[in-house]
């Protein structure tokens, strides 16, 4: 098996090509479509599309089958990213060591060219010749209800809600499980299905992609707090200064890495008993846990 670095570079090349080509392809030349590009080229882990990628492999299906899903699911990804940055949110001015979109163009530009990548994605699943059309009226209905007011917009707005607030555990989980975890889920449920993973098998799936939700989402409060500035490409502390509830404010940060590593547990279980744990995907739940950006 391919080392993850090696399989992680190969597959973010051939999401990013295939991004640049969709925005091109899909766009008329001008402001709108720099801000589009300008926050797809800015890079990052390409986690969601890989995760798409990595199941259909699991199930040994090829990864052309999902490459159009893939993109849409990190066009609405970096759509998020673009209206979380804004004033009227969480007003950075950085996004992965560069300036926020709106801080490079202007806010009115940004929140359009949010706009136009979420609706982009949308057209995307729905003119890939290679999916049928009950393929596509699935993935777009489980895309909008993962990004929607149900899902990571709830989410978000929740997670706005509480600042300032002292919420419980269960309420933060409830937050998180929106506002990160529906899009990981969907990565995982996009690439099991389109592999034709049967019912038994999709239910462990799904139970592995709420885990790793968590995972991502914890890991990601443990980094504000004790991780690298240049690494992570944008100023630590924003949760204290923001006054979020966070997992290592409400269990201290002894306990937010034990409730990461028992989330890590359920994801590898869930694995074992869909019969894909020899895969690539239980070395991305590792690394998950233990990034450092």
């Amino acid at each position: 098996m391919a080392s993850l670095q090696a399989y992680v570079e190969k597959n973010k090349g051939y999401i990013n090509e295939q991004l640049e080509m969709y925005v091109q392809e899909y766009t008329r030349e001008g402001r709108l479509r720099d801000a589009m590009l300008y926050s797809i080229r800015a890079g990052g882990k390409r986690l969601r599309p890989v995760l798409v990628l990595a199941a259909l492999e699991a199930f040994g299906s090829p990864v052309s089958r999902g490459i159009s899903t893939a993109c849409a699911l990190e066009m609405v990804h970096t759509y998020s990213l673009i209206h979380d940055d804004l004033p009227a949110m969480d007003n950075d001015d950085t996004r992965r060591g560069q300036p926020t979109n709106h801080m490079k163009f202007d806010e009115a530009t940004a929140i359009l060219a949010g706009d136009a990548l979420l609706t982009l994605s949308f057209q995307v699943i729905s003119e890939d010749v290679q999916l049928s059309d009950s393929e596509k009226v699935f993935l777009i209905n489980e895309l909008s209800r993962a990004s929607g007011p149900i899902g990571m917009v709830n989410g978000q707005m929740l997670d706005m809600q509480s600042e300032d607030e002292s919420i419980s555990l269960e309420a933060l989980e409830y937050i998180h499980k929106n506002k990160t975890g529906q899009l990981l889920r969907f990565s995982i449920l996009a690439g099991s299905y389109l592999s034709g993973a049967d019912e038994i098998k999709l239910a462990e799936m799904l139970k592995m992609a709420e885990a790793l939700g968590m995972i991502f989402q914890i890991q990601d409060d443990i980094l504000d707090v004790i991780g690298d500035a240049e690494a992570i490409g944008k100023p630590t502390g924003s949760d204290v200064s923001n006054q979020k509830s966070t997992y290592p404010q409400l269990l201290g940060l002894e306990g937010a890495v034990e409730q990461k590593e028992r989330y890590v547990q359920i994801a590898q279980q869930s694995l074992r008993r869909a019969d894909v744990a020899n895969t690539m995907l239980s070395e991305l739940i590792d690394y998950l846990s233990q990034r450092n950006h």
